[in-house]
């Protein structure tokens, strides 16, 4: 029977796995990542928070599309605070850690790209159901919506929580990783195979979508010459999404061969050179979908606009009527004053 090891600390597994990166992370360069890192996590806490409000507060996106859009625009912002939790916890900080919080450091970063992943997915299903129609949005109701969302959220954290409920390598040391200390080889391999094959159903998928869309243009052309801006939103959607997916493929790809090459236990992979810089990359992901929104999305983009002057204008108002409070007491102590010097002349 295979001796278990959850009452030690990371440092164990570290050292069983010859994994040196963690030392490096430290010093200047520590420093230097945190710095950065922490101007990127406050970048994504804003931007995808606006996204957010801009769905909430302008009834233009009262739409499915939209709500999950937002969805996606959540797991980014989730993605944020896993990062941060990652940034203070790691470099010499790594060995230190329990088992249980560091299931808890990759759980977050690992539910992330799960529900970054499912949101695609339903929105994928979202653009189906209205290109058949032919129709901007889809006629899902908001109940469905709403369950859908429950669905990405209770899958994605399922997903993250796989590992800590017993498919790792704690009772079985042989068959630890390199990359991730208590995770399993055949975990990594199962993990990263079957993202990589959602991603290149996804792509095929959008891809069937976009060309039934653009021959359903060409068809109806003619005969919608008063019509053909509206005919032109659903075009529209899609490059949006399809810009989305591509961002997110670019980013997160290197990271999952990474860890496939791992799991299959390729020691002359030199992978330990570059795990860090893949994940920088997939963090870039969560930046970039923001921008990407705003750039595609005139409505979208008009909206971030009104609410960063809004906030603007109401700073201005506060300033001002702070000023204006501190100078009517001014006011009212020289007007006593002068009263007072008349009726001590009369």
């Amino acid at each position: 029977m295979n001796e278990c090891h959850y009452d030690q600390k990371m440092e164990f597994f570290y050292n069983h796995s010859n994994s040196k990166t963690e030392d490096d992370w430290s010093g200047t360069r520590l420093i230097i990542i945190l710095v950065f890192g922490s101007i990127f996590c406050v970048f994504i806490f804003l931007s995808n928070a606006m996204v957010i409000a801009a769905v909430i507060t302008n009834k233009r996106f009262h739409f499915p599309f939209y709500y999950l859009l937002a969805n996606l625009a959540a797991s980014d912002f989730f993605a944020g605070i896993a990062y941060v939790y990652l940034m203070f916890n790691t470099g010499p900080v790594s060995k230190t850690l329990t088992v249980h919080r560091w299931f808890l450091r990759q759980g977050l970063l690992d539910t992330c790209l799960s529900a970054s992943l499912a949101n695609l997915l339903v929105i994928a299903l979202e653009r189906y159901i209205s290109v058949m129609k032919m129709t901007v949005h889809s006629n899902l109701t908001k109940r469905r919506v709403t369950v859908l969302i429950i669905m990405v959220w209770a899958v994605s954290i399922f997903m993250g929580a796989v590992p800590s409920l017993g498919w790792n390598c704690i009772c079985s040391l042989d068959d630890c990783s390199i990359l991730a200390p208590i995770y399993s080889r055949s975990y990594l391999v199962f993990w990263s195979v079957s993202n990589l094959l959602v991603f290149f159903i996804m792509v095929v998928v959008y891809m069937r979508i976009y060309i039934y869309v653009k021959k359903k243009m060409i068809v109806l052309s003619p005969h919608t010459k008063g019509s053909i801006s509206r005919k032109r939103t659903p075009m529209k959607l899609i490059k949006t999404v399809m810009t989305v997916l591509g961002v997110f493929v670019i980013c997160w790809t290197p990271g999952l061969v990474v860890l496939l090459l791992d799991g299959l236990h390729c020691s002359s992979c030199g992978l330990l050179d570059v795990k860090q810089w893949f994940l920088q990359l997939a963090m870039l992901n969560s930046i970039i979908n923001p921008i990407i929104y705003s750039y595609k999305d005139e409505e979208m983009r008009n909206t971030f606009w009104n609410m960063i002057s809004c906030g603007i204008n109401r700073g201005r108002i506060s300033r001002t009527n702070s000023r204006a409070l501190s100078i009517e007491p001014i006011r009212s102590t020289e007007e006593s004053s002068i009263s007072f010097h008349k009726e001590v002349k009369a």
